[in-house]
Formats: C-alpha cells, sequence, structure tokens
C-alpha cells in the first residue's frame, strides 16, 4: 500500500478537530452562567499552558518565532470565533445556535470558489440556498416558542460561522508556519479575552462540574483540536474537510439531545438535514472538479515543504 500524500495525512488529522469538536457545544452549555469572555479565558490559558509545556519538552519553543501577521491570523481568527461563539451560547438555545454557527464548512466552500483558480458552480448555489433554508427554519421555530433575549445569540452564531471560515480559508496563505505556533496563540487570545472580561464582565467561580468542563475545553475542542486543524486547513483538500466537518453538528446535536439540554424537535431535524444536506450537495460527491484552495507550497512543483518543527 503506498504511503499517503501529505495532503491525505493533513486531511486525516483535520478528522480528529471535527470529532473533538462535536462536544464543544455540550462542554460550553456546561459552563453556561459563567461570562463568556471569563469561559475563554480560562479554555485558552488551559490550551496554551498545555501546548507550551509539550514544546518545551520537545525543545521546540524557538517555533514560536514567526512573522506578526502569522500570530495577527491565528489570534484574531481563534478569538473573534469564539468570543462569538461562547456569547451564542449563552444568549440562544445550544442546539440551534450550534447548527448556525456550522453554516462555516458551507461557507468555505463558497469562498474558495471565489479564490485564483476556484470556480462558483450550480451546487455551490443550491447547497447555499437549502443552508440558508435550515438556517431560516431555526430563527422561525425560535421565533413561533417566543423565546426571548435570543436575537444577539442567533446573529453572534451567523457571525462565527463567517468569522471561522475565513479564517481557516485564509490560514492557508500561511501554510509554511508550524502549528507549534498555536500554542503561543492561545495565550494572545487568553490575555485579550481577560482584558475584555476584567472590562465588561463580573467575575463568576465556577463550581466543579464547570471546572471540569473548562479543562475539557482547553485540552480538547479550544486545544488539540487547533492543532490539527490548523495543519489540516494549511496543506489538506479544504473542500473534502468541508462536507466531513458536517458530522459534527450532527453529533453535536446528538449529544445536547441525548443529555437532555436540548429537546428534540422536527425543526432541529429538518434544519440538520438541510444544512448538512447543503453542505453537500455544494461540495458535490465526484471527485473530479471539487473545489479546492490553491495548493500548499509543499504540494506546488519546486516548492518547499512545512518545517521540520511542525506540531
Amino acid at each position: 500500500m503506498p504511503p499517503l500524500s501529505r495532503s491525505a495525512r493533513a486531511t486525516a488529522t483535520g478528522v480528529i478537530a471535527i470529532l473533538l469538536w462535536s462536544t464543544l457545544a455540550l462542554l460550553s452549555v456546561t459552563t453556561r452562567g459563567i461570562p463568556p469572555f471569563e469561559t475563554l479565558t480560562i479554555s485558552f490559558a488551559v490550551a496554551s499552558t498545555a501546548g507550551l509545556l509539550v514544546l518545551a519538552s520537545r525543545g521546540r519553543l524557538g517555533q514560536l518565532r514567526q512573522a506578526p501577521r502569522a500570530w495577527a491570523i491565528g489570534a484574531i481568527g481563534l478569538f473573534s470565533y469564539h468570543a462569538l461563539y461562547f456569547t451564542a451560547l449563552d444568549h440562544a438555545p445550544p442546539a440551534q445556535a450550534g447548527l448556525i454557527a456550522y453554516l462555516w464548512p458551507l461557507l468555505i466552500v463558497i469562498f474558495a470558489a471565489f479564490l485564483p483558480g476556484g470556480r462558483l458552480h450550480l451546487r455551490h448555489v443550491a447547497g447555499a440556498l437549502m443552508g440558508l433554508t435550515g438556517t431560516i427554519l431555526i430563527l422561525q421555530g425560535a421565533a413561533a416558542s417566543a423565546i426571548t433575549g435570543s436575537t444577539l445569540g442567533y446573529l453572534c452564531a451567523l457571525a462565527a460561522a463567517f468569522v471561522w471560515a475565513l479564517y481557516s480559508v485564509v490560514n492557508r496563505t500561511i501554510s509554511d508556519v508550524p502549528s507549534d505556533l498555536i500554542a503561543g496563540v492561545c495565550g494572545v487570545v487568553a490575555i485579550a479575552g481577560l482584558i475584555v472580561h476584567l472590562a465588561s464582565e463580573p467575575t463568576v467561580a465556577p463550581d466543579d462540574l464547570q471546572w471540569l468542563a473548562l479543562i475539557s475545553l482547553g485540552i480538547g475542542p479550544v486545544g488539540l483540536a487547533f492543532f490539527a486543524w490548523d495543519d489540516a486547513t494549511k496543506h489538506g483538500d479544504l473542500a473534502f474537510l468541508g462536507t466531513l466537518s458536517y458530522a459534527a453538528p450532527l453529533l453535536s446535536t446528538a449529544l445536547l439531545i441525548a443529555t437532555g439540554r436540548s429537546p428534540l424537535s422536527l425543526t432541529i431535524l429538518a434544519a440538520a438535514v438541510l444544512i448538512v444536506g447543503g453542505a453537500a450537495v455544494s461540495v458535490g460527491f465526484r471527485r473530479r472538479g471539487r473545489v479546492r484552495l490553491s495548493p500548499a507550497p509543499a504540494d506546488r512543483p519546486g516548492g518547499h515543504g512545512p518545517p521540520q518543527g511542525r506540531h
């Protein structure tokens, strides 16, 4: 059996991130009652501390010396997305907010189509319309239930989808930067979160269950998942990852329902089918003609592979 290509290995690594993200909503809901930026600060501090300890044990702290642009892309992308996501879960029903936020895989495919070498096909438009219909179903269901105070939550969930899609696409432009940098970026995000928290929120002492959830967030969906996704978005097949990513909202919603955190309804099921189906239609099931981003430097003729210090 021939060895997997660099792109195939990176795409497989992305699956790890997707599986970890399926637990994000459940862990985040468990921290409900803790202000969003306090949640962000603690979880990212855990992620950064764990990552830096690993780098130090391997003698790779020098990999943090990267260009300011790489730091900015990582810090702005991770901070903005999670500030919006945690705020969404704090102000809207978790299953609905989670499904809206998971429009980002579809948006990745659409954004990639407008990059050099990309093309916008009819299936992209059809997929986008299906995803939009699913989102409208969620919003109408919330309005029919007379849920108050949720508008901010839904808007933040939608904004989070756009932010994460843009981050994932732009991250491809710094494919030569090792994923080790994520450990430092998480530290910057934690500091930024702390500043916003102290300036705008009360501090709430987490109980034992919430501490467990915060630590789990920092190690899993807010920690290891970022290292995996960083490698995947820089070197893997983003269009295919976009399709695979829709396993996460299905698993996430199932976990919320199974643990009694969210009720099962026909609206949620219909929205899930439309949003997930929209992603599948947009990418298409045939390998030929699939939309891809520009190849990473390691994939171009005469290009150079990633640094050996990659995480």
